[in-house]
């Protein structure tokens, strides 16, 4: 029996997670790092995630020695990369577009899709702001992969049904559909995610418009 830890074991995935279609084709590995407490919230978002892709795999726990342990077999650190929990503040880089990658001194690298496209795998921290910070400092070997911020052009979807603590920040499912659809050759895998958040709303009673959805209508402006 895996210990409150270390559970890297493949979940069920919750009702609302169950995919409506065979999960997408995704060349970048989506592994999410969830927190315990997390599973118990309704509108968590990481099991509809990594049912709604082939590749991905969602961890629960508290700390793993490394990213080989979660992740179920051998990976090479470089070839990695996470989403950055530091103090960096996307609308800074608003050059960067919607995808920031981290240098060694902070800043964002003038072009980060030929990283981004030589990726292997990306990991995703999913709990509350607090939660998401003790995965983060529990487990240094995050340090080892490159660090991505987002920078979204839109605010989240899931904002219409709770409030997310930065302008910036994501559901879960919203910020891997962000990532692959910049990491990816093919729009197949971020729109597997955004056809799954439909259903995640919609099944909380909140079914969104095409507008809503930002398949339609005016760009938001963003807040300065």
């Amino acid at each position: 029996m895996p210990s409150p830890t270390d559970t890297g074991a493949e979940l069920e995935a919750e009702p609302l997670a169950q995919p409506a279609a065979p999960p997408a084709d995704n060349r970048l590995f989506v592994l999410i790092l969830q927190h315990p407490q997390e599973r118990k919230e309704p509108l968590a978002t990481a099991a509809a995630t990594a049912a709604a892709l082939r590749r991905a795999k969602l961890a629960v726990g508290l700390s793993w020695p490394n990213l080989a342990r979660p992740l179920g077999r051998d990976a090479d650190p470089h070839r990695w990369a996470v989403l950055y929990l530091g103090s960096a503040r996307p609308r800074t880089f608003a050059a960067a577009g919607e995808i920031a990658l981290l240098g060694r001194d902070g800043e964002p690298l003038p072009d980060p899709e030929p990283v981004l496209r030589g990726l292997e795998g990306v990991v995703l921290i999913d709990g509350t702001w607090s939660q998401a910070k003790t995965l983060w400092w529990r487990n240094p070997w995050l340090l080892k992969l490159h660090r991505l911020v987002l920078n979204p052009a839109r605010p989240a979807r899931f904002g219409q049904l709770r409030r997310e603590p930065r302008r910036e920040a994501l559901s879960t499912i919203e910020a891997a559909g962000l990532l692959l659809r910049h990491a990816e050759a093919k729009p197949d895998a971020a729109e597997a995610l955004d056809a799954a958040l439909d259903r995640v709303i919609g099944a909380a009673g909140k079914p969104l418009s095409d507008a809503s959805r930002g398949r339609a209508g005016p760009r938001p402006r963003r807040r300065h």
